[in-house]
Order: structure tokens, then sequence, then C-alpha cells
């Protein structure tokens, strides 16, 4: 069941605590982050494997991982680095640390690891050097709550992924929590005094252990790609600027995340669990998990496919970014055998097609298909067909160019296809059956470099969802929602909200088929809704019933009579507009 947050009560609550200190303090891909990504691109060696590396392995691993979401035999559902909040096992610093000592991860294998990303086609990876709860895993000098001072593991394991990831020719980077610190005396959520009573303020966590912390990490395990700092809050901006010239005076071809706070960062972290739809410019990442935990939970088996794996690194690639796709090793510091083997698979496909991730562009249409995505490179367009068509017809939306050719990709050989073009539109011939499993590649090789409209295409062989984010709103209001699934586990919507009888949606269509075509309507509400939907030839009016989650709702069949340039507008026009959340509506041609 999906957990509504009430953002009122979120004062107590982990959204309070995450979103308050990271999103706010996190800009997103505004005009500041575009100054200071070309401010530091004159750097040219700085973050030289991150402009080019383009996919990563984030790993998180700690102390918390030997829990896996278990306290006194009770088992907590959602982020298990959180365990000492007061939405899971509400544990005090003391309660907490009681366990460290039965922490050994005698599996981890820092060279397997390294080769695990290494064979996924990953160019660097980031580990948890210290989360939120103040465990180091490294040898601190700043505290004995370390893995090496603490456990009977005894091993410095970010010694050994460091040189692993130099042996196997990867970058290799820090996460450091910065702000948050639940067990050290000052840190922000930790302890207001020390042992002996003495009180305990920020200033004192920050130069006794999360400086000197940084300056450790950064001069004793080689060359880093990047540090990522998380969670910045109210963190004040002097604090920032120590970090940041620490890192760039000892490490200077490494990148500082932009969560380090105060727009300070060289680039751009999307929300946890977000892939955009829309390109973005300028430096920046997805973050991702391989499941729905960052660090290892015991019952977490709900893992993505291969395909979808491959997917969303695709679109990441193809909006303009980074995807960093993390695992949560478990409590012996190992692999899960799932995320492996669906690395391994999704890894295979990257040998065949490298030039698609590491020399990828940003797609000419600036969002995704109806059939899967796009990414450019010089005057090449590769299209990237997640869901192939089986009627042995793929058609493209509008070009701007003209095409010289044409071709099937099948790793290195290339054939040529048959195609047409009618008023910008392509229809490529394909075979019947995709010859990838996974995600299949046609190339197209154009007179100059990809150019065409932003105008959303209406597929006439597969469904096209037409989002809130592309929509032009009148008296409403276009925002985003984001929710936890459980707790940690985040959710993301465009939608559309602030309804009223003079609202208007409308999206601009190009139709490739005249036709009728089913349409739905993906909503939240209470109680019963009356929707007007139109274009210039009809208009379809139903009431349908609403839930508290998002559901897709069948509204009738709109017709098309040639193809063309189309407005569809929505409207609301009985129900409790106070409640009512859209987020698209979705078209599905009928076949007669």
């Amino acid at each position: 069941m999906r957990i509504r947050i009430n953002y009122i009560l979120l004062l107590t609550a982990y959204f309070s605590i995450y979103v308050t200190l990271v999103s706010a303090q996190q800009p997103k891909m505004n005009e500041m982050w575009k100054g200071k990504a070309e401010t530091r691109e004159m750097n040219a060696e700085r973050g030289k494997i991150f402009k080019e590396g383009r996919y990563a392995m984030f790993i998180h691993f700690g102390y918390f991982s030997h829990l896996g979401n278990k306290w006194d035999g009770k088992t907590y559902y959602g982020i298990g680095e959180w365990m000492m909040n007061e939405n899971m096992a509400n544990l005090t610093p003391e309660q907490y640390k009681s366990r460290v000592k039965e922490f050994n991860p005698t599996s981890f294998n820092a060279d397997s690891i390294a080769a695990v990303a290494k064979a996924a086609g990953m160019k660097y990876i980031i580990i948890t050097s210290k989360h939120h709860d103040g465990f180091a895993m490294f040898h601190a000098r700043s505290t004995k709550f370390n893995i090496v001072d603490a456990t009977p593991f005894k091993r410095d394991i970010m010694k050994e992924l460091s040189l692993a990831c130099q042996k196997a020719g990867l970058g290799f980077g820090f996460y450091y929590s910065q702000y948050q610190d639940w067990t050290t005396p000052g840190g922000n959520g930790g302890p207001d005094k020390y042992e002996n009573g003495q009180p305990a303020s920020f200033d004192d966590y920050f130069n006794k252990r999360c400086l000197p912390d940084i300056q450790q990490i950064t001069t004793e395990y080689g060359d880093l790609a990047l540090v990522w700092f998380d969670t910045p809050g109210g963190i004040e901006k002097k604090y920032v600027d120590k970090l940041v010239e620490v890192v760039h005076h000892n490490q200077p071809k490494a990148l500082v995340s932009g969560r380090v706070g105060h727009g300070q960062g060289d680039y751009s972290t999307l929300g946890d669990m977000e892939v955009p739809k829309k390109n973005v410019d300028g430096l920046w990442e997805s973050v991702d998990v391989t499941n729905d935990s960052w660090g290892y939970a015991w019952y977490d088996n709900n893992w993505k496919t291969p395909k979808q794996i491959l997917i969303n690194t695709l679109s990441t690639v193809a909006r303009g970014g980074n995807y960093m796709l993390n695992i949560g090793l478990g409590p012996k510091g190992e692999i899960p055998p799932q995320p492996r083997e669906a690395l391994f698979s999704s890894g295979r496909w990257i040998k065949r097609y490298p030039q698609i991730i590491y020399q990828g562009g940003r797609s000419p249409w600036g969002h995704a298909v109806s059939w899967g995505d796009a990414v450019t490179r010089g005057n090449t367009l590769s299209l990237l067909v997640y869901n192939w068509p089986s009627t042995g017809k793929l058609f493209v939306p509008r070009l701007d160019n003209t095409i010289n050719s044409v071709k099937l990709m099948e790793g290195k050989v290339a054939n040529s296809l048959k195609y047409t073009v009618h008023s910008g539109f392509i229809e490529i011939d394909i075979p019947v059956a995709a010859p990838e499993k996974l995600v299949s590649v046609i190339e197209l090789d154009l007179d100059s470099p990809a150019k065409a409209s932003a105008i959303l295409s209406v597929d006439p062989q597969q469904q096209t969802t037409l989002d809130a984010l592309f929509a032009e709103v009148r008296g409403a209001e276009k925002t985003d929602e984001h929710w936890m699934e459980k707790f940690g586990e985040w959710k993301h919507v465009d939608r559309i909200k602030g309804w009223s009888a003079d609202s208007k949606v409308m999206w601009k269509v190009s139709v490739i088929k005249p036709g009728y075509y089913q349409m739905y309507l993906n909503y939240t509400g209470e109680g019963r809704y009356v929707w007007k939907t139109e274009n210039t030839e009809q208009i379809i009016q139903n009431q349908q019933n609403s839930s508290n989650v998002y559901q897709w709702y069948p509204f009738g069949w709109m017709h098309f009579s040639k193809p063309g340039d189309y407005e569809i507008t929505v409207s609301l026009i009985e129900g409790n507009a106070g409640k009512a959340s859209l987020t698209g509506i979705k078209l599905e041609p009928v076949c007669f």
C-alpha cells in the first residue's frame, strides 16, 4: 500500500530530514548550476572520468548492512541506513553501537567487486566511507568507531577497493555524510554533549571529525574521481567552502558532488531514484538502486531486471546525464547474486554497443518516445528500441534532416533497412522479430547533426503517453510530487493540481496516422470526476471514479481524421477539484 505523506507532518519524519536537507539545498539544473559547470569546465582534467564514463557503481555498505533492517528480531521496512531514525527502530547512539563487534564482512573481495563493475560497463565506483550513522568504513584517525578498531574484521576495505579499482582501470571515489552524524557529538542529529558532559557544537564536530576525515580520505587512498557529499541541510557556507577547498587542493582531478551544499558542487544530482523525462543541460547524474533499498535489507528481492537497468542507463544518457546505480553489499560484504547476474547481462549489451553509452549525446526530441529513446553522435542518430513492434514497421517522429541511410545494428554488423518519409515522419521497414533480447539499435546516418521539433508524436502502433511535464497549463498548477512507497523508497511524478472551472491543460501533438485512439487519464482524487477532453474534431466527456493512488481510467475513443498537428485539451467539469491531481493522458491505437 502506498504511504501518503502529509507535508506538514514531515517535520518529524524522514521527508523533513531528507528533502529539507537535500532538495532545498540541492539546486535542480537551474542557471546557478549552469554557471558553476561552465566555470569549472575550464579545468579539463577535473572530472574527466565523470564526463566520459557516463555509468558508475554506487555502493552502500556499512555496519547497517550487518543489521539488514532487523533489530531485536523485528524487521523494519525501508531505508536500512536510517535504523536509528524514529520512523525505523528509533535507536539511541549507545543502542546502535552495541552490536558493532558482530560486524565481520569476511566475504568482502575488492577485486571481485571491481570485476563486476567492469563487466557491467561501469567506469567508476563510489562507496560509503561514512554514512549518517557516523561509522567509518576506513581506518579513521578521528574516531574508534570504525571498521578497523571497532570490529573483528580489522581491515581497511577502502584501501583494498581503491587498489582494486586502480588495477582494473576504474575510477574510485567516496560518499561522505558531511552534515548529519547521529553518533558523533556535535554532528547534526547527534549527541549535543561529549561523554564527559561538555557541550558539543557543530563546529566541534566539523573540526574534530568531518574535516580530518576528508583530509584523510583525500590524501591516503590514491587518485579519486569524486567525493560524493550528501544531505547538506542547514550547513553554513563557510564549512562547505572549506570542504570544497580541501578536496580540490588534495585531489585536483576530482569532482565535488552538488549535495555538498550552497551550489558549490561541480555538478548536480537529481532526487534519489529519479530518471528525468526531459533533456537536462549541464553536468548531472541520476542515482538509482538495483532493488528498493540503498543498504542491504534481508527481505528486499525486488530486483531490477537486466532490461530495466539498461533502459534506465540509456534513458539517462539520452537526457544528457550520468547514471550511477547502487548495490547494497550483503552483511558479509558480498554482492548479492541477483544484481550481479543482472549487471553481467546488461553489461554484455553495453560491450556490443559501447558507442551508445560513452559517446551518446542528448536526444534531438528532448524526451523518450513510445517505442524507446534515442542518442546522437555526430551525424548519427541511434534509435534505441525498447518495445519492438511486431508489425514490421517502426514509426519515427519528425526530423528536420535529410537521411542518407538507415541500418539495423547487430553488434558491429549493420544491415540496411528500407524506409519512407512522409511530412518529416519516417516509416522504417523492420524485421518482425527483435534482433536483441534487451534493446535493439537502428542507426540513421543524416546529412547533419539531428534536429527535431519538441512536439509530441502520437504513435499509430503503440501507446503514447502525454505527460503533465509537457503540457501547457492555464488556471491550474503544474508541479512535481514526491512520496515514499516505503520509508526511503522514493517515487516521483509531474502532475497538475489546483483545478477550477476555468482550468485547461493542453498538449500539442503530431498525428502520424488517422484513426481512433482509446484515451485514458491518469489521476488521483476523491469521489467521482467528470473530465472533458477535446481536439479540433471531437469532445469526449465521461465520468469515472478515483482513488488515492494514481491509476489509468478509460474515457473513450478519440478520433483524428487526418495526419497533422492537433491540440488536445483536458478540463475538469465535475468533482472535488481540490483533491484532483492529473499526471497525463494516454492514447492507444484501436486496431480493426
